[in-house]
């Protein structure tokens, strides 16, 4: 019998109200990403690195990273930052505009590797 009352009780529970007091969650973009040798032209990095604290990496390039929407990921380039439109589907993230003439694909093969102590997250541009 208090089963019943229980799930009846959760049934009047407003579902909007429930979804509204928490905000969706940040998509895991951590890992290590393969680009998709066939969505870029030239020769750009084949392997990016996106860690918890916010760096990124890929060949000798180390950038700051934050996402303002759930869609959207910021990099900080030579000091400000650039926007992209992202879209994260299981192993694969989209990114495009930005100063990207294309979009680029990636696919997840693991897990970050450290960054390495003697390599600085760089500056946040909004605070330097």
């Amino acid at each position: 019998m208090r089963f019943g009352i229980l799930v009846l009780a959760a049934a009047l529970v407003p579902v909007g109200a429930a979804a509204q007091s928490k905000p969706a969650p940040a998509p895991a973009v951590e890992g290590t990403w393969q680009v998709d040798a066939s969505s870029v032209a030239g020769k750009g990095p084949r392997e990016v690195i996106i860690r918890s604290d916010s760096s990124a990496s890929w060949g000798k390039e180390t950038v700051r990273w934050r996402l303002p929407e759930a869609n959207r990921i910021m990099i900080a380039l030579g000091g400000e930052w650039e926007t992209y439109r992202m879209k994260l589907k299981g192993d694969k993230l989209t990114l495009s505009g930005g100063d990207l003439s294309e979009p680029i694909t990636l696919k997840r093969t693991g897990p970050p590797s450290a960054r390495p102590d003697t390599v600085p997250v760089p500056p946040d541009p909004d605070t330097e």
